[in-house]
């Protein structure tokens, strides 16, 4: 039985897609289904359905052999399992945006709001920049329109929300894709399975 782990929401729902098409299928969730562990009915695989910044600690840890998260989790995250491909869906960047005549003043802290303080202080600290991060989960965008911070570090697709309240990207840090990853041991143990996996995902992306 190979575990695999998949994030929910939108992104979850473009991974279920394509590990349908590799031959990886799991029953249609009838409205009100809320389970969360769900075999598959193509192969001898099942599903795990959990919050996408938890997919890699359950791969880590061994709960699931394999998973799917997106590159923005595992540079945050920083979890110790192996990278196989990049399956080239859910396609963003993670970047740092402010005021469109943003100026650094470099005698003092830079402001930093953002829900990836990991990556925005490594970012900034190859830049021998100091800064103070200031964690936010929600409307990031509104920090420095209201002063809270000098400058954010989020994910950017279109970069619309940021146009239409006059901010801009200033920096690009990372491009972002979802990642099929795996646990370490797994990827020994049941090396024939993940190999499998990797193969079926990998043709499926060929003849995409």
């Amino acid at each position: 039985m190979l575990n695999i782990a998949l994030p929910k929401g939108r992104l979850g729902e473009s991974v279920l897609e394509k590990f349908a098409r590799a031959g990886y299928v799991f029953p249609k969730l009838e409205s009100g289904d809320r389970r969360l562990v769900i075999p598959s009915v193509s192969q001898n695989a099942s599903f795990f359905l959990v919050k996408p910044s938890d997919v890699p600690v359950y791969v880590e840890y061994g709960v699931a052999d394999v998973g799917v998260a997106g590159r923005d989790v595992l540079m945050e995250s920083g979890a110790d399992v192996y990278e196989l491909i990049d399956l080239e869906i859910g396609k963003c960047r993670i970047a740092v945006a402010g005021k469109k005549d943003f100026s650094d003043d470099t005698d003092r802290l830079l402001r930093v709001a953002t829900k990836f303080p990991n990556v925005a202080k490594r970012y900034f600290a190859a830049r021998n920049r100091d800064i103070e991060v200031i964690p936010l989960h929600g409307s990031i965008e509104i920090a420095p329109i209201l002063g809270l911070t000098d400058v954010i570090v989020d994910i950017v697709e279109t970069g619309k929300t940021l146009r239409e309240n006059g901010l801009d990207v200033l920096f690009d840090i990372a491009d972002v894709s979802a990642r099929l990853i795996a646990n370490k041991p797994a990827s020994k143990f049941k090396s024939d399975e993940v190999s499998a996996l990797v193969r079926a995902l990998t043709e499926d992306m060929k003849n995409a």
